[in-house]
């Protein structure tokens, strides 16, 4: 193990190749973080490990389906043998597709829930017993405004799963609070990503546009300001945090009346 990697935390990301992902990646790197890259998108993937090496940061890619404990169990057993510990996992991978209830067959449901929270709870149950050997260790799972506060009309699958996320961050959090880690969410509300702007399954380039309009800050976010709450919640600064879900969304709760 390098001395760099003796001084700075080791952070594991799950579908870190892009949009919030990518930018969280970016952003633990900049703090002198050594980040585990890691997606089913390989390409993106190791695109996101050479713009944090090209700006002078510590990073590595792993390719990781999170449908697949076997898969995850042997990454993280292989990221803690190799650099001794993970100090934080951002379980971050999950899809968002379109379907009205009638064409929401029970292979898109599972799919759904596989990756959006059976994913979370897949590499979270993986790094707890080292993180509670050490009695250390922060964990941040990704939901959304349409799992805490909103319903999305052709995307109950996604919704239902997103709000199963904040019950497994307060569960984990009260779970393991007295081992010295602490769980918290992250629920993003309109952010400039791939999904956003999908025409197929989400509002599409005008629509996230047209968003921007009625949300108080007027405009959608970017996935670095994102990014930098998760920091946040993985930090020192968050020490007495935990079984919380923040919401990010430019005001746009607040301000729907």
């Amino acid at each position: 193990m390098t001395d760099t990697l003796l001084s700075s935390r080791v952070v594991l990301i799950t579908g870190a190749g892009i949009g919030i992902g990518h930018a969280t990646a970016k952003a633990f790197a900049a703090l002198g973080d050594h980040v585990v890259v890691t997606d089913v998108l390989e390409r993106e993937g190791n695109d996101t490990v050479e713009a944090i090496r090209m700006a002078g940061g510590s990073a590595e890619f792993h390719a990781l389906d999170v449908r697949s404990t076997s898969a995850v169990d042997a990454l993280v057993a292989n990221v803690e043998a190799r650099l001794g510990r993970i100090d934080v996992v951002v379980a971050n991978a999950g899809i968002a597709h379109k379907a009205p209830l009638e064409t929401l067959d029970d292979d898109k449901w599972d799919l759904t829930f596989d990756i959006d929270l059976k994913g979370i709870f897949r590499v979270a149950r993986a790094a707890v017993p080292a993180m509670k050997a050490r009695r250390s260790g922060a964990i941040v799972a990704l939901s959304s405004i349409m799992g805490t506060s909103y319903g999305w009309d052709e995307h109950v699958h996604y919704s239902a799963a997103k709000a199963g996320v904040v019950g497994l961050v307060r569960a984990l959090a009260v779970e393991l609070a007295r081992d010295g880690i602490r769980v918290n969410g992250m629920a993003p509300g309109y952010i400039r990503t791939a999904q956003l702007l999908s025409e197929e399954n989400s509002l599409g380039a005008a629509g996230a546009e047209a968003a921007g309009t009625f949300i108080p800050m007027g405009r959608i976010g970017e996935p670095e300001e994102i990014a930098d709450v998760i920091t946040f919640l993985a930090s020192h600064g968050a020490r007495y945090m935990t079984g919380q879900t923040l919401v990010v969304d430019g005001g746009l709760l607040v301000g729907r009346y």
